[in-house]
Parts: structure tokens; C-alpha cells; sequence
């Protein structure tokens, strides 16, 4: 009996520990972000059109089983949907969402996320340039943003090391989002 609450309590504290790490992995991505210079190369780049010349790690291969550990097109639009009802409830970020048309945000999101994990997607929206233009994003709402989707994709059941292959490819962006 002992050994089973043992096992019990070692789960729920790496369980914990997790979620923590999480936190963590983004909030650190973005203080690399935030040092990092305009010429930084991240491993396997590649150019997302529309994205304002800002270079996104895509890899070629394994690219479908990257789409099909977010669930697929059908995933994606799950974690999308959670995310921008979790981001339109962050008292952080909410104002910066309150005069978006959030149908065509929800599409162009999952556009986005879909062409970014190898699915059959191609993102059609403006450059992240060009839609942020003016809104002087700052780097503690960006990471705000980050944590939400995080959130999102745990509460959709995304194993965190396909929560952060996410993050990872949205991350580059951020150059051509915060202070613009």
C-alpha cells in the first residue's frame, strides 16, 4: 500500500514539475528571443510566405506526424478555439484583441499553426509585420501569449514536447511582432 501512494505522489509531483518546466521553456525562449540578434539561424529554416521575411523552423521530414500529433487539421482547430478563449479572458492581453474580426483571426491561426506543423495548409494572411504594425507589442505580452498557448494545448492533451516544437517554430516571429 505504501508503494502505491509512493507512486501516486512521485506522478503528481512530475506531473507538477512538468507544468512548471513548461512555464519555464517559454518564458525562457523568450528571454532568448529578446537577446537574440535579427541574424540568429535556427536549425532546419525555412521561409513561411507571408510571414514578412521572417524565417520559421519548418522540418521537411516528419512533418506530417508533427500535423498529426496536434490532431490533425481538426486538432488544430481545438487548440486554436481554447487559445483565443483563454487569450480574450487574460486581463494581460485582452484589450489588444478587442476590435479583431475573430472569425477570420481563428482561420488565419489555424492556417498558420497547420502549414507551420507540415499539414496541407498554406498560411494566406498578411505579414506579421503589416497586422501588428502599430500595436507596440511588448515582450511580457508576447510572453503572455505564448503561456496561453501553451495552456491551450495542454488542456487539449498535447504532450509538452510537441507543445514546444509549436512554440519553437512560432518563436522566430516574435523579431517581426514585438515593438512594431
Amino acid at each position: 500500500m505504501s508503494r502505491i501512494i509512493f507512486n501516486l505522489a512521485k506522478n503528481t509531483a512530475l506531473a507538477a514539475l512538468s507544468r512548471g518546466a513548461l512555464l519555464l521553456t517559454a518564458r525562457m525562449l523568450a528571454l532568448l528571443l529578446a537577446s537574440a540578434g535579427a541574424g540568429t539561424v535556427l536549425a532546419q529554416q525555412a521561409s513561411v510566405p507571408n510571414a514578412g521575411g521572417v524565417a520559421v523552423a519548418n522540418a521537411a521530414t516528419g512533418a506530417d506526424a508533427f500535423f498529426d500529433e496536434l490532431g490533425g487539421r481538426a486538432g488544430i482547430d481545438r487548440i486554436v478555439d481554447r487559445f483565443l478563449q483563454i487569450v480574450l479572458q487574460d486581463s494581460r492581453i485582452k484589450s489588444q484583441f478587442q476590435e479583431i474580426d475573430s472569425v477570420r483571426l481563428k482561420e488565419k491561426l489555424a492556417e498558420q499553426f497547420c502549414q507551420l506543423s507540415g499539414g496541407p495548409c498554406q498560411y494566406s494572411g498578411k505579414s506579421m509585420e503589416l497586422i501588428h504594425e502599430g500595436l507596440r507589442i511588448t515582450q511580457a505580452q508576447f510572453n503572455a501569449l505564448t503561456e496561453d498557448l501553451q495552456l491551450a494545448m495542454e488542456q487539449q492533451s498535447i504532450a509538452p514536447r510537441i507543445q514546444n516544437k509549436l512554440v519553437a517554430r512560432l518563436a522566430p516571429m516574435s523579431r517581426a511582432i514585438i515593438g512594431k
